[in-house]
């Protein structure tokens, strides 16, 4: 056996040898933090031991992890990319057919020479094809949008660890921001020109009803109230017969294409104001989201130097 001078010799060396290793542990930690300052909040915890990794107990529950997805969720965007999809499939399927529905009266009953309207049904015609686009390009600028909410919120909420985000990044965001304020402002412009055709079907059903009332039936008076088509400007002055009076105008009024061609222009410009309303939400929620990665990209690099 050894003198116990001897093992106190050796317990003091050990215990010496410890604190040399702990203070050089402190000494590294205290220089990182000089390095990073903004790393002096952050918790050192142990590392868990195989016996805590095994404990179902210690790992988060289903419960936890719907809530972390669900805090994850753009809520703005979803309802913006719903809203968005609802109003242009509105807008491009029911101007499609009221388009059709107005060449077909227009052919039947004010114009019946195919060279005074030739030139509107090319243009109608090409407004169909640019209806097709526009379904196009919104069904993929709202996936996009939605996806770009996806991860702004994701960065914004740091729910996958510490908050990261590139200039690319930023300048993407910017992107979408311009972007999505010139849709908006195009918009507006689609809805007041959806409106054109209520306007004109309105006042052609309202002619209709005066002549259906009691104070008008029955009297020479009927032959007289008309509508010209010609004053909207969509024909020229020289279509024949361009006016439809009385009882005629009646009749149209009383059509299945009159009929289908005004609701569905009603519910076109209806779809065309759902899409203005989808874009500002849009608006204020990738304005938000640039603001706010731009405002933790500052204090992200402010911290580091």
């Amino acid at each position: 056996m050894k003198p116990a001078m001897e093992t106190a010799a050796e317990e003091n060396a050990e215990q010496s040898q410890e604190r040399k290793v702990n203070s050089r542990a402190e000494m590294e930690i205290g220089r990182y933090h000089w390095m990073y300052p903004g790393s002096k909040n952050h918790q050192y915890r142990p590392v868990p031991t195989l016996g805590d990794r095994a404990n179902p107990l210690s790992s988060p529950g289903c419960f936890e992890c719907c809530i972390k997805c669900l805090g994850g969720v753009p809520y703005a965007s979803l309802v913006a990319t719903i809203l968005c999809f609802s109003g242009v499939a509105l807008f491009c399927g029911c101007g499609h057919v009221a388009l059709a529905g107005t060449v077909a009266i227009l052919e039947q009953h004010f114009s019946t020479n195919t060279s005074d309207h030739a030139l509107l049904s090319e243009v109608i015609q090409l407004m169909q094809y640019v209806i097709y686009g526009i379904a196009s390009f919104f069904f993929l600028y709202g996936i996009i949008l939605l996806a770009e909410g996806f991860y702004t919120t994701s960065a914004v909420k740091e729910l996958h660890g510490e908050f990261k985000t590139t200039a690319c990044g930023r300048c993407i965001s910017g992107m979408f921001v311009f972007l999505t304020y010139v849709l908006g402002v195009a918009w507006l412009g689609v809805f007041g020109f959806s409106a054109v055709p209520v306007f004109m079907f309105y006042n052609i059903w309202s002619t209709c009803e005066v002549i259906k009332s009691p104070q008008t039936n029955g009297t020479a008076g009927v032959e007289q109230i008309c509508v010209d088509i010609r004053q909207y400007g969509i024909i020229p002055w020289n279509a024949f017969p361009g006016r439809i009076c009385g009882s005629a105008l009646e009749n149209i009024c009383n059509t299945n294409e009159f009929y289908m061609s005004y609701h569905l222009f009603i519910v076109a410009c209806a779809g065309a104001g759902a899409t203005v309303i989808a874009l500002l939400i849009y608006m204020m929620a990738t304005t938000y989201n640039y603001a706010v990665l731009k405002f933790k990209s500052r204090e992200d690099c402010c911290t580091k130097f």
